[in-house]
């Protein structure tokens, strides 16, 4: 599933106004004259012809599709570096130009946009910094799109912006990886660049039911299934409570992206992980996920409580939505007589540690606020 697409800077600069004069005639005979006129502003290089492809373009779907004609003199524009802020007037229209129309995203790109864009990723401002990752967010929204720009060198540098960049450059550039890391292969080139830091960093920083932290636990599920993104993970301190903090916290998709990236970690190798994570206490976040998380989050939580006892079985699906489902489904795998009392003092033992193990996930929490 891809990033929902951002909202323009446009639509939160102070200042900004609706244009009233293209804006209003809608239905007016002379509006494709004036647009017409507007493009031909542009191919001339004036910069408040850009300025009011913005505007006109902010919030209005019919202006995007009848100014695409402006797409290839603003590309030309952004290419030029041309000085009194043309080069941002140009990347801000065309982000505008981009948001929920598919044909300008490819466009845009096969107008050689995509060069220029990556210049100002690497910008020392940082607000033009953080146009060019929404810019990068908005384009990546598109699959004809993601292997021209998973091939162009922009992981490398989105994986900086996430390191450096302001509050809302790495919100954007977390979401643009993670829509790049929907082709299998990107993962490995993400992994290359060391992201997982910066991810833990950003979601310790932030709300943990948020959308940008929903991203960043779907991609370290993605990042997880790799040796190398395990051993990161684990080598940060911290780094499986904050998957813990997000498995008790996060929105019910986070939720579900962090039980799975735990569940990826212990199937990979039950002896190596399954202390680090029953240490961060997870026992109690799996427990109600597994009668109010997800389907899929229901699932995983089973699958993972199974790695996480002492002596797993292997057994049928386990039934939702209650504890007593859990005493009772551990139960019905126990031979002899005294099934559901051995049942019962397995999971007694396992919540016992589990509450010993909280107090210690408390006073790390505690250490990282």
């Amino acid at each position: 599933m891809e990033s929902p697409e951002p909202v323009s800077p446009s639509s939160s600069s102070s200042g900004e106004r609706q244009h009233h004069g293209l804006a209003g005639a809608a239905e007016r005979p002379s509006e494709t004259a004036a647009l017409r006129a507007l493009v031909d502003r542009v191919r001339g290089g004036e910069v408040e012809a850009a300025r009011e492809v913005r505007r006109l373009t902010r919030a209005s779907a019919r202006h995007r599709r009848k100014l695409a004609a402006a797409v290839e003199p603003l590309v030309a524009m952004l290419r030029s570096g041309a000085p009194d802020g043309a080069g941002e007037a140009a990347l801000l229209a065309l982000l505008n130009l981009a948001v929920r129309d598919e044909r300008n995203k490819i466009k845009i790109l096969d107008a050689g946009a995509l060069e220029p864009l990556l210049g100002y990723l690497q910008s020392s401002d940082l607000n033009l910094q953080e146009y060019a990752a929404a810019a990068i967010l908005t384009l990546s929204a598109s699959s004809t799109n993601k292997p021209i720009i998973s091939t162009s060198g922009a992981i490398p540098l989105l994986v900086k912006v996430l390191k450096q960049g302001n509050p809302q450059a790495k919100n954007d550039a977390v979401m643009a990886l993670y829509n790049l890391s929907t082709i299998a292969d990107n993962l490995q080139t993400i992994l290359s660049v060391q992201p997982i830091p910066p991810l833990l960093e950003l979601l310790r920083g932030g709300k943990r039911s948020s959308k940008t932290a929903d991203k960043c636990c779907a991609l370290l599920e993605s990042l997880l299934a790799f040796d190398q993104g395990r051993v990161a993970l684990t080598s940060e301190e911290g780094g499986v409570l904050t998957i813990v903090e997000v498995l008790e916290e996060g929105s019910l998709q986070g939720r579900e992206h962090a039980v799975g990236a735990l569940l990826t970690m212990c199937e990979s190798d039950r002896s190596k992980y399954r202390d680090p994570i029953l240490n961060e206490g997870a026992i109690p976040g799996l427990l109600e996920l597994t009668a109010h998380g997800t389907p899929k989050s229901r699932v995983k939580a089973h699958a993972l409580l199974d790695l996480l006892r002492n002596s797993p079985y292997s057994r049928p699906k386990l039934q939702p939505n209650t504890l007593e489902n859990i005493v009772s489904n551990i139960a019905s795998q126990i031979d002899g007589e005294d099934r559901g009392g051995k049942a019962k003092k397995m999971l007694a033992e396992m919540v016992k540690v589990s509450m010993e193990q909280s107090l210690r996930h408390l006073q790390r929490r505690a250490s990282f606020a």
